[in-house]
């Protein structure tokens, strides 16, 4: 029965251990002798009873067991001796009746590629008896040489509610060209011609009040706003593959008007680039020279023409350094301008300084720059950017030290892109528009009478801060974008006069189907200041500036095309029909519509 409690405690026992095992049997043996002697006892002798205390109970434990390590015998195959192999090849012929099949290519689905047209033509109409016509043709002669032009025309018989004045334009260009690209060199001759026919129909809102109303008629009725813009361009380009001279260009215009102003710009300007201790040196160079003159100033006191001129020559040298992920465009600019009459001579240095590096690949990009120039003004120029000038102006160069951005660009994602800028400018002479004071006087010249602007001067400190954003939001939708956001300090001037301090634009362009297309435009122009004095009036208090409001400017289009040579298109400007004042008293065309259609084709 020992021997069974045994065997049983051992089985519930987890054996670990060879000795724990042994020491088990070791005791159970000894109890087994132990009791058999008891009974031998028995059966001779009555020995009588004895009491035995048990101080502390047995509780057998388990020893920890130690794995036994074994180190294993290896054989290093590249020490055995290598068995010599001797083999040969029995051919035998094993007649084969597969037979492969013929494969065919995968069918790939391929878009048509669009035909590409030399020349195309263009016309539209649409209400306030608006004309748009446009025609380019092109033309080999040979493998070489090629010849083109280009028509346009831009026109509106006006009809702008409530104005008194004829505010019809005109606008019509034709250019010519002749070139031929070569294997080392490249050129090509330029002649131009535009007509531009405006309207000084601005008069001020409160026109006529130092005068009857009947006076005040006859002067209105006495004006002839009229005013046309002529000009003829010519010149060309040269640009050479492997040449000390990378490229050269020429311009040479002539601009006048009906009031027998006239002006005339040389522009010439080559490029040179070299080497020097391996670093490639890029040099720009030009000569800069307008001459010009007004018949009369703006009061018509003067006796002889005013006249204007300037030369400027300079030189822009510079290298790049590429280290890592950096990339820096290091120069600087000289130039020397003359005036007309020697009194204004002086030599100008400008930083050409920019810099960019890639702080994650092309998703985020950081750039900076520092650059500086000498402005060529010209009345050219000024009536590009208001056409309703008065043919009296003040022409000077603008100094502009220098223009020092800081920016980030890249990705936000694989279509949708992103640019935010900081700009912090200092000009000498900044050029800003304003509007002309005036009286109601029937010997006052037709631009007189308050509808007209001057050019004044002025030093600025100019901040801009710029975002920009671009997105394709699926397949055939692309939407841009951008802000600026200004801020001005004037030296002399009281005012900034007709800068937007806030201009926002956003356009969204889609694909219906392969035939309709469609785009929407809208954009906004903060406010601006601006001011006017009728010097017929003794000002009690000296009236400041005047606010013109900001306005928004909503256009959109929709594009049919019925094959790959004719599309039609529906163009529809100023859908929220403002009365905007882009300039002081000069109201825009409300809600216009057009309708038109595009060919193209070849000879």
């Amino acid at each position: 029965m020992i021997i069974k409690n045994i065997k049983a405690f051992i089985n519930k026992q987890s054996i670990s251990s060879i000795e724990g095992i042994r020491g088990q049997i070791t005791m159970g043996i000894f109890l087994l002798l132990l009791s058999q002697l008891s009974f031998a006892q028995d059966k001779k002798d009555n020995i009588g009873t004895e009491v035995v205390n048990v101080v502390k109970p047995y509780t057998p434990t388990i020893s920890d067991a130690f794995k036994v390590k074994e180190v294993p015998v290896i054989t290093n195959d590249e020490n055995a001796k290598k068995e010599s192999v001797k083999y040969s090849i029995l051919p035998f012929p094993v007649a084969s009746t597969f037979s492969p099949s013929k494969g065919n290519a995968q069918g790939v689905d391929k878009a048509k590629q669009e035909r590409l047209f030399k020349n195309y033509a263009t016309f539209g109409i649409g209400n306030y008896g608006s004309l748009n016509a446009e025609l380019y043709v092109n033309e080999d002669l040979n493998n070489n040489e090629y010849i083109g032009g280009m028509f346009r025309h831009n026109s509106s018989q006006g009809d702008i509610k409530d104005i008194t004045l004829d505010n019809f334009y005109y606008d019509t260009k034709i250019d010519l060209i002749y070139g031929s690209n070569e294997q080392e060199m490249s050129w090509n001759v330029k002649l131009g011609y535009q007509n531009q026919i405006y309207n000084w129909y601005g008069l001020p809102a409160n026109f006529g009040s130092t005068v009857t109303f009947e006076e005040s008629i006859t002067l209105i009725n006495g004006i002839d706003p009229q005013q046309s813009y002529n000009t003829i361009t010519a010149g060309g380009a040269l640009a050479f593959e492997e040449a000390f001279v990378k490229d050269v260009k020429l311009e040479l215009t002539h601009f006048s008007d009906a009031y027998s102003s006239a002006e005339n710009r040389f522009l010439l300007a080559p490029t040179f680039k070299f080497d020097v201790l391996d670093e490639a040196i890029k040099t720009k160079v030009f000569v800069d020279y307008v001459d010009g003159s007004f018949k009369k100033d703006y009061s018509g006191t003067n006796t002889t023409d005013i006249k204007y001129g300037f030369t400027n020559l300079g030189i822009v040298p510079s290298f790049v350094m590429r280290r890592d992920d950096w990339t820096i465009d290091i120069g600087a600019g000289l130039v020397y301008s003359m005036g007309k009459d020697n009194s204004s001579n002086k030599f100008y240095v400008y930083p050409s300084v920019t810099a960019s590096y890639n702080l994650v690949g092309d998703l985020m990009v950081f750039y900076t720059g520092a650059i500086g120039n000498l402005e060529q003004n010209t009345y050219k120029d000024f009536v590009d950017g208001n056409p309703f000038l008065s043919p009296t102006l003040e022409i000077k160069p603008t100094n502009e030290m220098y223009d020092v951005h800081i920016g980030l660009k890249g990705k936000l994602a694989s279509t949708v892109s992103y640019d935010v800028k900081a700009s912090f400018l200092q000009d000498e002479n900044k050029a800003l528009f304003k509007s002309n004071d005036y009286t109601e006087i029937n010997t006052n010249a037709n631009y007189a009478y308050g509808n007209s602007f001057q050019v004044v001067y002025d030093d600025m400190n100019i901040m801009h801060l710029y975002g920009e954003i671009k997105a394709d939001l699926a397949k055939g939708i692309t939407v841009e974008a951008d802000a600026t956001i200004s801020s001005y300090t004037n030296k002399f001037q009281e005012e900034a006069w007709n800068l937007p301090t806030i201009q926002l634009n956003s356009k969204a362009d889609f694909t219906i189907t392969e035939k309709w297309f469609a785009g929407i435009n809208l954009f906004y122009v903060g406010e601006r200041k601006d001011q006017q004095l009728n010097t017929d009036i003794v000002y009690v208090t000296y009236p400041g500036p005047i606010t013109l409001d900001g306005y928004f400017d909503l256009n959109a289009n929709i594009r049919y095309k019925h094959n790959e040579r004719f599309s039609a298109f529906l163009k529809a400007n100023n859908i929220l029909n403002n009365e905007n004042q882009k300039w002081m008293n000069f109201p825009v065309q409300g809600f216009q519509v057009m309708l038109g259609g595009n060919y193209k084709f070849d000879f």
